[in-house]
């Protein structure tokens, strides 16, 4: 389950199920993002004996360059649960989303389904049929019906941890 940040819209959360519910399925972003250039080192660092870095400042690196590739298509969202630390996505853990990307198939998304956000690894199955896949064992895959209300809000394309 994600919960949802850094844009505006009308997501709110019920009491009793505590789940979202998506009164409004777009979602306005912030298009304005500010450059703060930081410094990069080239060399490796080491994990073991310390080693002066100051020789080895090459040129500064900006976050948003990095991590956001189309500005106006990308949001973030806070991840909650654990049914992707499998792969690295772990309760706190910021996620960068980009809605103009393609959902395809063994991609990680951001979906609603029936109301409710999560973060799941999208599989494409024969007749039509998609197949949202936890990367935690104790977590069963979500076959989407037909009669279900699903919609793809964006692919996952980078994970922001503090430690």
């Amino acid at each position: 389950m994600v919960r949802p940040s850094y844009c505006k819209g009308e997501i709110k959360m019920t009491t009793s199920t505590n789940h979202y519910q998506i009164s409004q399925h777009i979602l306005t972003c912030k298009e304005e993002f500010t450059s703060i250039p930081l410094p990069l080192f080239l060399s490796k660092i080491r994990a073991g004996f310390p080693s002066p870095a100051d020789d080895h400042l090459d040129k500064t690196l900006d976050l948003n360059d990095l991590m956001i590739k189309n500005p106006p298509s990308t949001f973030f969202v806070k991840v909650e649960g654990d049914s992707m630390t499998g792969i690295g996505m772990f309760p706190g853990d910021l996620l960068v989303i980009d809605r103009s990307r393609e959902p395809s198939d063994g991609k990680i998304i951001i979906a609603a389904l029936d109301g409710e956000l999560t973060v799941k690894r999208i599989k494409k199955l024969p007749n039509n049929l998609i197949r949202l896949d936890a990367e935690n064992k104790n977590y069963s895959s979500i076959t989407v019906s037909a009669d279900q209300d699903f919609t793809v809000w964006g692919v996952v394309t980078g994970v922001i941890r503090s430690l």
